[in-house]
């Protein structure tokens, strides 16, 4: 749990600061689930570059609570939470220093979103929060006040934590539970899942990373680890000490990020998707006739592939399918065995490249325009698709056929140019398994939009 909060000031000397104002949001890493906001009079006058700055006046604060007011609250909505702002060092020390002139010690862990954005979001040309935001086309009101700078560093958080692929923020904020002492029995931790699509993580007792997995149904998937009978269910409910989350609304992007964090972190369940899932392939090949072939086969990274699967019998399947859509012969396809033509034929599904009564050319002509929509080379693409609520939308970009990330965006502000949709996309590894991923959820599945440019 975080307690996102932005402290305006008084101005003047280093610790004779006073507060003027002060946001705080608790965000349990999906969504507000908490809020303080208020005026503070800090009982002694405001530096002048302030007031014009933020607005905020001698006048105003006349008839606000003083600090003693309002820190039972401060104290009530951050407990067992990390404080997290934009110049943590900055907020942080104003608290403390007001706590301690009231002889209280106040303690919290904290993480600061200027630090982790120079990490996670290198090159940036200012990581102010005005400009980083405005650059990250994160909108933003009330800039210069505690409830619209909170607000905005909630938004940037948010941007963060999906950006952060070694989950260093996510597994800080296990092991600060893990230090409160809270031991969640397993119901309790289905109970606190959505039924939303997404990746969830699953933490030992140290807090480390030993399961990522993805669902369209978190909450049934990690019920289904729990209440398991094979081996791995029962080792995951043994070690199990906390299951978070992050919703992705697109089951694409969810494929794509287990397939990346499980590379990245290597759960000790996931031994098996280390390595490409995806053991068998699809491969065109000239036979002595002139005509192209797509033979499936086992994996091979020396010969160029077209598409992959993960069983045999899903390659089959879709060979089947690929077969009939674009009129090509099953037998040239090795689908069916014999020294005539192929079945299809015989039913007038097939324009006899089995015989030789089809030319090369026009049979081959429809294996390139397979060939030509299931690989990205060379393409410039959005894939668009839904996002984590109704009024978001989600976003996979392929650039010059590498995939290069995704991001969300909400549709009150609609990306229509793609330098600003770069800005946004949080950076992935592009590799056989993203390609194969992005290729077998196209050839299955309906997005609602994909934007060639």
């Amino acid at each position: 749990m975080y307690c996102i909060l932005d402290i305006e000031t008084t101005g003047g000397q280093f610790n004779e600061e006073g507060i003027t104002e002060i946001a705080i949001y608790k965000y349990d890493g999906h969504e507000v689930v908490d809020q303080f906001i208020s005026l503070v009079n800090p009982e002694k006058e405001i530096q002048p570059f302030v007031v014009k700055l933020t607005g905020i006046n001698n006048a105003m604060l006349r008839s606000a609570p003083k600090f003693y007011e309002v820190a039972k609250r401060i104290i009530e909505i951050t407990q067992d939470c990390i404080v997290v702002a934009h110049n943590s060092s900055f907020d942080y020390r104003i608290l403390r220093t007001e706590f301690t002139r009231l002889g209280y010690d106040f303690i919290r862990p904290t993480l600061c979103t200027v630090e982790l954005s120079k990490k996670l979001i290198p090159g940036m040309e200012s990581y102010s929060l005005g400009k980083l935001v405005r650059a990250l086309g994160i909108p933003v009101t009330d800039r210069h006040r505690a409830s619209g700078d909170a607000l905005a560093t909630v938004k940037l958080f948010k941007l963060l934590l999906s950006k952060d692929t070694e989950k260093e923020i996510l597994i800080s904020s296990i092991k600060a539970e893990i230090k409160s002492g809270l031991t969640p029995k397993l119901l309790d931790i289905v109970e606190s899942l959505p039924y939303k699509t997404g990746i969830y993580y699953i933490h030992n007792e140290k807090g480390d990373l030993v399961y990522i997995g993805k669902s369209k149904n978190i909450k049934k998937r990690v019920n289904q680890h729990f209440t398991g009978k094979t081996n791995k269910c029962k080792k995951i409910q043994l070690e199990v000490f906390a299951v978070t989350y992050e919703e992705t609304g697109s089951e694409l992007i969810a494929l794509l990020k287990e397939s990346e964090e499980i590379k990245i972190n290597k759960p000790i369940y996931n031994r098996a998707q280390r390595k490409s899932i995806f053991q068998y392939a699809l491969y065109e090949v000239l036979d002595d006739n002139g005509y192209l072939n797509l033979r499936l086969q086992k994996a091979d990274g020396r010969k160029k592939e077209i598409t992959a699967f993960t069983t045999l019998q899903e390659g089959k399947n879709a060979l089947f399918r690929i077969t009939e859509k674009y009129n090509l012969c099953q037998k040239l396809n090795g689908l069916y065995e014999t020294q005539n033509g192929c079945f299809q034929h015989k039913i007038k599904e097939c324009n006899g490249a089995c015989l030789g009564k089809e030319s090369p050319d026009e049979y081959n002509q429809r294996v390139e325009d397979f060939i030509n929509e299931m690989t990205f080379e060379n393409n410039n693409m959005i894939i668009i698709d839904r996002g984590r609520k109704v009024d978001e939308r989600s976003a996979v970009l392929i650039e010059n056929g590498i995939y290069k990330g995704y991001c969300f965006y909400d549709l009150n502000y609609q990306i229509t140019n793609v330098e600003v949709l770069k800005n946004i996309i949080i950076p992935m590894q592009n590799n056989r398994d993203t390609r194969t991923i992005i290729q077998s959820y196209l050839r299955k599945n309906k997005v609602l939009k994909v934007v060639k440019f």
